[in-house]
């Protein structure tokens, strides 16, 4: 196969192209041009939702940006308020789109304009969610032809559409041109599964069954996530990660300031927003954002977003904020490395996390142990980084 590309990375970037030496090619291109950084999106969301089905048995979905995931989940039932802050049809939907809706859900304003990756046929359930939706490109096993039909007109008939053998398994080497060198190494094939997180370090050493799945979710999310990395996730979603740090404290920070705004967007006050008519649902959840930012936002910025709102309501207090994410029971983290501080248990507190997962392995393991006894965690060293660059 010997593929032509729009570009490579950037537009001034010619020619680019993408080839594949074997003589039956396992991935399609069903309709539209890809670029570049489409083909990189593809492979990583795809690899990501096959392990997730995979460890998990369920429907999975991913919604990547920029070779990272912006969200990614298994199928489980919605609730009422995240359907409403995510301002779902109040339809019945099928697994695998409610896994895409819990996966772009995890932090909507990056899977804005996504790479979708599911690990199920494509149904009409799932193409009409993803139709109201801002997306570049889906890659699936299978479609139902009404489905491909309905992906096919998105973006004016120019809406990338790939089809990828489930089966097919790389070859243990990979190899990278860099610089005019060739990188080669062993594919990281190492599976993440339950059995990761038995060695807990903590005092607190119980783990339902329920937050292993979904401790499962955010380490195989990190797995596909440009590093340093550190991912919140909770009831098998994401919802939040922090990706591409040099620090680990920094994407910590990142991770937890998104889950805490994926918590106050099914507050009843922010629910509840009355807006002006005519907006779209990308401007709405810009609105929502803003509104969870006020006392960080100009003038200027409150004015635009409040000529958007037909009422403005009472912006949330701290002690409103962390009242709110406090009834949130069994919220994870996972970091893709171990923590040199103990600065990273003492921001994911502050989230309510109570359960952890790291390799270990740092110089101040027992210091980092005590500060997540101190906040009654539960603390798992899996010994396995999962770096990718």
């Amino acid at each position: 196969m010997n593929i032509e590309l729009k570009y490579g990375c950037n537009p001034h970037q010619k020619p680019a192209r993408l080839t594949f030496a074997g003589d039956a090619s396992p991935m399609q291109v069903l309709n539209g041009t890809p670029g570049f950084i489409n083909i990189l999106d593809v492979f990583g969301a795809w690899q990501l939702v096959r392990e997730l089905r995979r460890a998990t048995g369920l429907a999975s979905a991913a919604s990547f940006k920029h070779v990272s995931p912006a969200g990614a989940a298994i199928a489980r039932p919605l609730g009422e308020a995240f359907r409403r802050s995510q301002m779902l049809p109040q339809e019945e939907l099928s697994p695998v789109a409610t896994a895409y809706a819990r996966a772009r859900g995890g932090d909507r304003m990056s899977a804005f304009g996504d790479a979708i990756a599911v690990s199920e046929t494509v149904d009409v359930s799932l193409a009409r969610l993803i139709r109201r939706e801002v997306s570049d490109l889906i890659v699936a096993p299978d479609y139902e032809p009404a489905a491909l039909e309905m992906l096919k007109g998105k973006k004016g008939g120019r809406y990338l559409i790939f089809q990828i053998d489930p089966d097919y398994e790389p070859p243990d080497l990979e190899t990278r041109d860099a610089f005019g060198f060739t990188l080669t190494q062993l594919r990281n094939k190492q599976p993440i599964d339950a059995s990761l997180f038995r060695d807990a370090v903590t005092a607190k050493t119980e783990i339902p069954q329920d937050i292993v799945e979904t401790l499962v979710v955010a380490t195989i999310s990190l797995k596909w996530t440009q590093s340093n990395s550190v991912c919140v996730a909770y009831d098998g979603q994401v919802i939040g990660t922090g990706a591409g740090q040099q620090s680990r404290v920094h994407c910590t920070r990142l991770a937890c300031d998104k889950a805490d705004k994926w918590f106050l967007q099914q507050h009843p006050r922010v629910v509840e927003l009355d807006f002006v008519d005519g907006l779209s649902r990308a401007e709405k959840t810009n609105v929502v954002d803003q509104f969870l930012l006020w006392d960080e936002l100009s003038e200027a910025e409150r004015d635009a977003a409040q000529v958007k709102l037909k009422r403005m309501p009472d912006p949330l207090t701290q002690e409103e904020r962390a009242e709110w994410i406090s009834r949130f029971d069994g919220v994870c983290l996972s970091s893709d490395a171990f923590f040199p501080f103990r600065d990273s248990i003492d921001r994911a507190s502050r989230s309510n996390v109570q359960y952890v997962a790291q390799p270990g392995s740092s110089l101040r393991d027992d210091e980092v142990t005590q500060a997540a006894d101190q906040y009654g965690m539960v603390m798992v060293h899996t010994g396995l980084r999962v770096f990718l660059h």
